[in-house]
């Protein structure tokens, strides 16, 4: 038996990069996955086909979780497809740094939605459906960047730390019913996104690192499954680092 067999999981943001190694890890270990994509339709298409390639049910949904209704409308879908839902990964997010002086209001605003206000309104859509069958595990996706700050990203800082924040808040209210809340904290991971950086920053990275390498997708994917697990029964309101000891 598979860790996940059968759970009913939503990933949000996850035609690329972590996202994507979540929902193809899940699938590996037996759950249904629904996703979440906003830009690429074709991407989208591709993951889903794929993600049925491992015998469970899978389903893609061009949706932007920044938007309140918009949430509420994927909620209700993903359960009227599925028929329930057991787990919740908020992973989608972007990032739109500058240095404070720099930084105008739209960027701040398109940062803190994104990143912060989609999980709150994922979260509030899910929790009556959590509270119905009493059980439900919350993974939220934070970053070292919320628990220590960063030069140029006040704004995405900002709204991880309040990931945290609220990640813990909601493991205090749903406890009682069973509901799990806790949230991964990524360091330097490996993605497209880090191929666009030249080798020399990249390698300055991994040497600060105390494992002395970035992180893959898969690493953070072993977590989530972990948290979504019935391995993880008795851990909630918790912030898991997952960065190699690049913040101990």
């Amino acid at each position: 038996m598979t860790l996940l067999d059968g759970k009913v999981a939503l990933v949000t943001g996850a035609s690329k990069g972590i996202g994507r190694g979540i929902a193809l890890k899940f699938a590996m270990e037996g759950a249904h996955v629904a996703f979440t994509y906003l830009s690429s339709v074709e991407k989208g298409q591709a993951l889903e086909k794929e993600l049925q390639g491992f015998g469970g049910k899978a389903k893609g949904y061009r949706s932007n979780a920044a938007d309140f209704k918009a949430a509420e409308e994927l909620i209700n879908q993903v359960v009227a497809d599925f028929g329930t839902l057991d787990v919740l990964v908020n992973n989608a997010g972007i990032t739109r740094d500058n240095l404070l002086l720099r930084m105008s209001e739209e960027m701040w605003d398109e940062v803190i939605d994104t990143n912060l206000k989609s999980v709150f309104n994922t979260v509030k859509a899910s929790t009556r459906t959590f509270m119905k069958q009493k059980s439900g595990s919350i993974i939220n996706i934070t970053s070292v960047v919320g628990l220590k700050g960063n030069a140029g990203q006040a704004n995405y800082a900002a709204s991880k730390a309040g990931i945290v924040g609220f990640t813990k808040s909601v493991a205090l209210e749903l406890g009682s019913r069973n509901i799990r809340s806790n949230a991964i904290a990524p360091g330097f991971i490996e993605t497209g996104m880090t191929e666009k950086l030249d080798e020399n920053t990249v390698q300055s990275w991994r040497d600060a690192i105390p494992l002395k390498r970035g992180g893959k997708p898969e690493d953070i994917a072993n977590c989530a499954v972990f948290l979504a697990s019935d391995l993880s029964l008795y851990i909630t309101g918790q912030v898991l680092q997952v960065d190699g000891g690049m913040l101990t």
